[in-house]
């Protein structure tokens, strides 16, 4: 068991969700999970089936919406005017989660079970896949209509949540306007060279992000590759720290300041040997409610992993520089000094006078 040390209630969150906060985190990195993310269970509506439905029975657009998901919550946020919205989750309020803490305030918050959602009486339940089955499945049952959004591992996947949403609530104008944004935000950051230096993710409980998943996107939109994959790796996606400090990447990428997290957990981020990595190797912190859930508050993480790859361009172009600097001074010698000339008219001169030699030879 883990102890939370200081009276932050930041902090006490904090730890008090961190046990959950890493399953999450791991799910959101890895491909490789026991179960499909992007299948409903059984029973359950998606939110293309929902949006068909609706538009089938020419139904109005909810007005009293109740989302059950931190990723639920921030695309709702985004996508409806807040009156429409009767409540969000509670995570939707805790920074170290939420890329929508900021926004929440006056917005109920529920913790998902459900009498609290009954007694919101709403005209539609937004959640994920596997998030509350129980609740969703008793939900049904009392008449009360759901839409499941499909966890985005991908971009591709993301376009599909936030399209499969706005239909369902009546708002697929918007939703295409955010993809607009989305991808246009992506080209912005997208690298202009072949060059790409090696990056690795590295997280809390040595947690680290393979081949797949949004990190992974996220590297590889910016122009990085990412070498999780050639690194051997133990259960759930761990990288050993004795390995990334042999092999370290160009860029190290951190989803949380290494002192965020006053838990065991974390120690990894507290290690002198992985401080010693940090002081020699680049590095660049993408916080978790950017990449945590699939929402284009990930673009923010591309924007910012594109500003870290040109900075290795412009190392690369001062090192040229600095290679033809040399070759100068070798081929030349030092530079001049002020009002001297420079050396090719001093070599000249110096042919110049050789060449004068022999005709003052001859006159003598």
């Amino acid at each position: 068991m883990t102890r939370a040390t200081g009276t932050s209630a930041r902090m006490l969150a904090s730890a008090g969700v961190m046990a959950a906060a890493a399953v999450v985190a791991w799910l959101s990195w890895s491909r490789a999970t026991v179960f499909d993310h992007a299948a409903a269970p059984k029973g359950a509506a998606s939110a293309s089936a929902a949006a068909s439905a609706a538009a089938s029975t020419g139904a109005s657009s909810p007005q009293r919406i109740v989302s059950l998901n931190l990723c639920t919550d921030q695309l709702l946020l985004d996508l409806v005017e807040r009156p429409r919205i009767a409540a969000l989750s509670r995570l939707a309020a805790d920074p170290v989660l939420s890329a929508v803490a900021g926004r929440v305030e006056g917005i109920k918050l529920v913790r998902g079970r459900a009498e609290e959602v009954l007694s919101l009486s709403p005209d539609l339940v937004v959640t994920t896949a596997y998030s509350t089955p129980e609740v969703v499945a008793l939900l049904r049952r009392v008449g009360v209509p759901v839409v499941v959004v499909p966890l985005a591992q991908d971009f591709a996947g993301i376009r599909t949540a936030i399209r499969g949403l706005s239909e369902s609530i009546g708002e697929a104008r918007r939703g295409d306007a955010m993809i607009r944004d989305f991808d246009a935000r992506l080209a912005a950051a997208a690298p202009r060279t072949d060059e790409r230096p090696t990056a690795l993710a590295y997280q809390v409980n040595s947690l680290t992000s393979g081949p797949g998943g949004l990190i992974d996107a996220a590297l590889s939109a910016a122009g990085f590759r990412n070498v999780a994959g050639d690194r051997t790796l133990g259960p759930g996606g761990r990288l050993p720290l004795e390995t990334l400090v042999a092999r370290p990447p160009d860029l190290v990428v951190l989803a949380n300041a290494p002192d965020q997290f006053r838990t065991v957990l974390a120690d990894n981020l507290r290690h002198p040997a992985f401080r010693d990595v940090l002081a020699r190797q680049r590095h660049v912190e993408i916080e978790m409610p950017l990449w945590l859930c699939g929402t284009p508050a990930i673009a923010a993480a591309v924007e910012r992993l594109s500003l870290a790859r040109a900075a290795f361009r412009d190392s690369a172009a001062a090192r040229a520089d600095a290679a033809i600097s040399r070759a100068a001074r070798v081929a030349f010698g030092p530079a001049p000094e002020a009002g001297n000339a420079p050396p090719t008219a001093t070599a000249e001169a110096r042919r110049a006078k050789s060449a004068t030699q022999p005709a003052k030879a001859m006159s003598r």
